[in-house]
């Protein structure tokens, strides 16, 4: 297990004979020299540059679920997510400005509606990504609040949710709590890439997506 001190480049390193061609390019107005093949973002960390994110990590092939690392580059439509954009000659890279300070805060915000405030099952004292990532971005209030549909509160008006699913402490080296899981799927990457056993998955879609284990199964090993 690594670290939290350890710097997390986001994706991880390239190694090709492609890579071996330096790219140079310029980050919020910084120039960077870094491999081809290499993410904006992975290039951004090398330069101390932070980019805000909750799926990547260099552990693990980048996939671009959370829609957090949103960047900015000239001559290019939309904003591409920096975890799964690659480097290109010449390129201009803008990582913070109004509009993704925006979009970035509108994301933490639908995420933040569908954590449970409390955060009882994290370690007192312990890293959440979630709020660092809120602080981050500046998010002072959630506009949605907690009362909408949600997959931590088993009733709503008196209703029960269907899409509530109870914690499962069934493994005796983790536990799955819904009500934290944000569906970033590092946890079912990790379990294909790094372990290769492929028993988990992400069932359902949108709101519905959930993580399961092999035919929607209890965690237990």
């Amino acid at each position: 297990m690594r670290s939290i001190d350890d710097n997390d480049y986001g994706t991880p390193a390239i190694h090709s004979l492609d890579s071996l061609k330096p790219v140079q390019l310029e980050i919020d107005g910084v120039a960077v020299r870094v491999p081809a093949g290499t993410s904006v973002m992975r290039a951004a960390a090398t330069h101390r540059i932070d980019i805000p994110r909750l799926c990547a990590t260099d552990t693990l092939d980048a996939f671009g679920s959370c829609r957090l690392c949103l960047v900015q580059i000239e001559g290019m439509k939309g904003y591409p997510a920096s975890c799964t954009t690659p480097v290109a000659e010449g390129m201009k890279v803008t990582t913070q400005s109004a509009k993704l300070g925006e979009i970035r805060r509108g994301v933490i915000e639908l995420y933040v509606s569908d954590h449970a405030p409390d955060c009882v099952g994290c370690a007192p004292g312990g890293r959440c990504e979630l709020q660092e990532m809120a602080a981050a971005v500046g998010l002072e209030r959630n506009r949605y609040g907690i009362d909408g549909a949600n997959h931590f509160r088993a009733e709503h008006d008196g209703i029960a949710n269907p899409l509530f699913v109870a914690s499962d402490a069934s493994n005796p080296y983790f536990r799955f709590d819904p009500a934290q899981c944000i569906v970033c799927s590092r946890c079912v990457r990790a379990c294909d890439e790094v372990q290769g056993t492929f028993a988990l998955t992400i069932e359902g879609r949108g709101f519905e997506s959930r993580v399961v284990a092999s035919q929607d199964e209890s965690f237990l090993a």
